[in-house]
């Protein structure tokens, strides 16, 4: 167990309350100072990514053990909760609990990335700066404590401070049909957090620690199997409810993945969300879903693992192909890259599916991998919008010879989602592959799955063609290649992207140790 203090105070909490100290800054600045306001929050999301580099350089990929404390690190435990329960023979108490392993580090590493680049694509924005970034900021702090919250309650209290700022960045700040996109969100999300709430609560009252004898949040002792009695509501004699509770559990994150069929709120938010907006939705908050999944689905529920691997192959199959075919007939280049991302999440779900070690890396990379492809591919979506006021893929051609920087910035992006190797996607995808087919129960799914590779390539080479070959319109001759700040915002993600399909081990040996542990723990191997 590894343990990192600045100032007296643990890493991870810096990591976590940042945004919220740049929240309170923002709000001492007049409204109508912008600059100020746009500078505040790239420093404080700059320092966010600076702390993120001081964690991965003291990282030990070495530790693991996810039913384990000592195989999290950067770990703080403090008692936030703790009354006397009235109705039962004990206490309700809930601690502030965080750590990070090898599932979590990566995803922690990612959302202090896009939420740095997010920011700076944030300048776009035109009205309201000062209620754009305080929403901005806060909704940082609840993506970054999804990852590293091991209470559960904790967990759930992240998961819900993520749903305010998120409704009000795509309500207000939105396109024409942004009410709609937003209030769809927030219900569906909402539903899922329903599902959430009630296995919390079962979970809870089902335990119990055997240090101390009372209920329990604490994930890792949720883990043991030994903190539930035999004859409890999740006790290994009552495998029907645990099931029940895995089924729940899933549903609950799949609307956030999202999976089929919960998906049909993702490509309306990302039509009417602000450029910015798009790229964290894609690049994080579709990860909390699997994230949740893989940190409480499966490791509280290691049967139910076993039992739902068919069905959720089957549904990571459908998100594969159905949401390529979507993309195929799209017009608008946003909703194309949103159907996109749902294709390319039913890769995840694969892997996942598979139960195996080669799977589960695959799935957690490509996490990784998809976070920072898509978030290229939706600042590039708002690079051309912001000039052209369209994204019609059928209003362009020509634009490789008027905008060369543009070009080599989305090729890169395009040519990485569709797998070519040497670009992040294709190790990623070829590990979930690997893994599907190690496992001989989903074999014939990840066969037909890799349809969805066909499909895509189809689908981003059609883009390509339209957008930037042929003849260029008249109307577009004024066009400027893309800027400055645009670039600073896109070129940190292609050098990341072709690092990674050179070197994926940088990523891999982080989260391979914790990855081991916990298919072990899913097969019941000691």
């Amino acid at each position: 167990m590894i343990e990192f203090k600045l100032l007296g105070i643990g890493i991870l909490t810096w990591m976590v309350f940042l945004p919220v100290l740049g929240m309170i800054a923002v709000l001492f600045v007049p409204k109508s100072a912008e600059k100020s306001i746009k500078y505040i929050a790239v420093g404080f999301t700059a320092v966010m990514l600076i702390l993120a580099a001081i964690m991965l350089s003291v990282y030990d990929p070495a530790k693991a053990g996810i039913n384990t404390l000592a195989g999290f690190q950067f770990v703080e435990k403090m008692t936030w909760i703790d009354v006397p329960a009235f109705l039962w023979d004990g206490r309700l108490k809930v601690e502030y609990f965080l750590g990070v392993d090898g599932i979590s580090f990566p995803m922690v590493l990612l959302t202090a990335l896009i939420s740095f680049i997010g920011a700076i694509a944030s300048f776009s924005v035109k009205r309201n700066e000062k209620g754009y970034y305080v929403m901005y900021l806060f909704l940082v702090t609840g993506m970054m404590g999804v990852f590293v919250a091991l209470d559960l309650f904790l967990f759930f209290v992240f998961w819900e401070i993520m749903l305010l700022p998120m409704y009000f960045l795509i309500g207000i700040w939105g396109g024409e049909r942004r009410e709609y996109a937003a209030i769809k969100f927030f219900l569906y999300t909402l539903f899922g957090s329903a599902f959430l709430l009630l296995v919390m609560i079962g979970l809870f009252f089902s335990s119990k620690d055997p240090a101390t004898g009372l209920h329990t949040f604490n994930m890792i002792t949720l883990m043991d199997p030994n903190t539930f009695a035999p004859d409890s509501l999740f006790g290994v004699l009552n495998q029907t409810w645990r099931l029940i509770a895995f089924a729940g559990l899933f549903v609950g994150f799949a609307i956030k993945v999202p999976a089929f069929p919960f998906h049909t709120w993702l490509p309306d938010a990302h039509v009417e969300a602000p450029t910015a907006i798009s790229v964290i939705l894609a690049g994080v908050l579709l990860k909390m879903g699997t994230y949740g999944m893989l940190r409480i689905s499966y490791s509280i529920f290691p049967d139910g693992a076993r039992y739902f691997m068919y069905p959720i192959a089957i549904i990571a199959a459908i998100n594969i192909i159905y949401g390529a075919l979507c993309a195929m007939a799209q017009k608008d280049f946003k909703k194309l890259i949103a159907y996109s991302s749902i294709s390319h999440m039913g890769y995840v779900l694969l892997g996942m599916a598979s139960n195996t070690t080669i799977g589960f890396n695959g799935a957690i990379l490509q996490m990784f991998n998809h976070g920072t492809i898509t978030a290229i591919l939706f600042l590039s979506v708002g690079v051309i919008y912001d000039r052209a006021h369209t994204r019609g893929l059928y209003d362009f051609g020509g634009l490789a010879n008027k905008m060369p920087k543009y070009f080599s910035v989305l090729i890169i992006a395009m040519f990485a989602s569709i797998g070519l190797p040497g670009l992040s996607a294709f190790i990623s995808e070829t590990f979930i592959f690997l893994g599907a087919f190690q496992n001989q129960f989903i074999r014939v799914i990840a066969i037909i799955s890799v349809l969805g590779i066909i499909l895509n390539a189809a689908y981003i080479l059609w883009t390509i063609q339209r957008i930037f070959f042929g003849n260029l319109p008249e109307k577009w001759n004024d066009l400027k290649d893309i800027n400055a700040r645009e670039l600073i915002s896109t070129v940190p993600l292609i050098i990341i992207v072709i690092f990674l399909g050179i070197f994926p081990s940088y990523v891999l040996n982080l989260m391979t140790a914790s990855v081991n542990q916990l298919v072990n723990f899913i097969w019941g191997i000691n």
